[in-house]
């Protein structure tokens, strides 16, 4: 009696490799960014000044990760991409007002949490969806779209919504996001059609460039936040934690709600809870102040161990959905 084989699992490309090793370390090296900031703030003070290039290199370092192609589903499947955009620049941004209000949080911190609800999607929502077996194809197509609107729609909902804690300068804002996220990211996708081979033999680097990146980003706003961190840490971490929560939750059942499928609900869920909290840091800091800045430095180590709890949860969730079946 013959038995069939066991079907084997896809090997997974360098780059894929590269990006789960990344994303698994990730957590760990923003912690210790944020440790050694905190208690060695001259040092992050050094590179404070340098926020805007770091983050600019990061948004780089995505554009050479692009393709045409990662655009084609705004065409063939709109729905899911129109979605997950407008739950971007709704749920987030409203969330964060809420918990603001709710919180009672002072000025800074209220814009700060704003801020990041204003983002767009983040750089790892990309890997913690192929983690979590959603649909990579089309977190990347979100996060791109996202990213591309974020000059338009960051700097009106930050003006919005948290002009009446302090003034907002929108059109200078603008043109930051246009100078650190939309220039580089559109210079990166022109590069990978240029010199598409050369691209795609240093892709298996790109997600430790954004590794390096935001911790950089992290030691210059921890470094000017030790303050903050000391008098309102703890509160800012509870409002951090129920803005990604709330952005999860509301973002895959308002999916689900649509009749959107599973893949498609965890995708949405990723894109929604997973803020560029690295461009509000920067943002926030060059705009306001240090202590604006720390909601998004801190939403910046949360949200990636919570990406990563949540990949294992999907992952386990999906392997038990493949057992009952069987």
């Amino acid at each position: 009696m013959t038995h069939a084989p066991t079907p084997t699992k896809p090997a997974l490309s360098k780059e894929d490799r590269s990006a789960r090793i990344a994303v698994t370390v990730f957590p760990a090296l923003i912690l210790a960014s944020a440790a050694f900031a905190f208690f060695v703030p001259s040092a992050g003070q050094a590179i404070a000044p340098l926020t805007s290039i770091f983050l600019g290199v990061i948004m780089f370092a995505m554009g050479l990760t692009l393709t045409i192609p990662d655009f084609a589903l705004v065409v063939r499947r709109p729905l899911p991409v129109l979605l997950g955009i407008i739950a971007q620049f709704v749920i987030m941004p409203l969330v964060g007002l809420g918990i603001s209000v709710l919180l009672q949080l002072p000025p800074e911190l209220a814009v700060g949490v704003i801020l990041v609800g204003c983002a767009p999607g983040g750089t790892s929502s990309n890997v913690i969806a192929y983690l979590s077996r959603a649909d990579t194809a089309l977190s990347v197509t979100m996060t791109s779209i996202s990213t591309l609107l974020a000059p338009i729609f960051t700097p009106l909902l930050t003006l919005w919504l948290a002009g009446s804690y302090l003034p907002i300068a929108a059109g200078d804002m603008a043109m930051s996001i246009v100078q650190m996220v939309l220039i580089p990211v559109i210079g990166g996708l022109v590069v990978r059609l240029l010199l598409g081979n050369l691209v795609t033999r240093i892709l298996p680097a790109l997600p430790w460039v954004s590794v390096a990146g935001i911790s950089l980003v992290i030691i210059a706003v921890v470094s000017g936040s030790t303050e903050a961190i000391v008098s309102a840490g703890a509160l800012v971490l509870l409002a951090v934690v129920l803005h990604n929560g709330i952005g999860y939750l509301a973002g895959y059942w308002l999916a689900r709600l649509l009749k959107q499928g599973e893949r498609a609900s965890r995708t949405t869920s990723i894109e929604v809870g997973m803020q560029n909290s690295g461009l509000a840091a920067t943002l926030a800091a060059s705009a306001f102040s240090p202590a604006a800045a720390l909601p998004g430095a801190i939403f910046s180590i949360w949200h990636n161990l919570s990406g990563a709890m949540l990949a294992m949860y999907y992952r386990r969730s999906s392997d038990t959905h493949q057992s009952d079946a069987r």
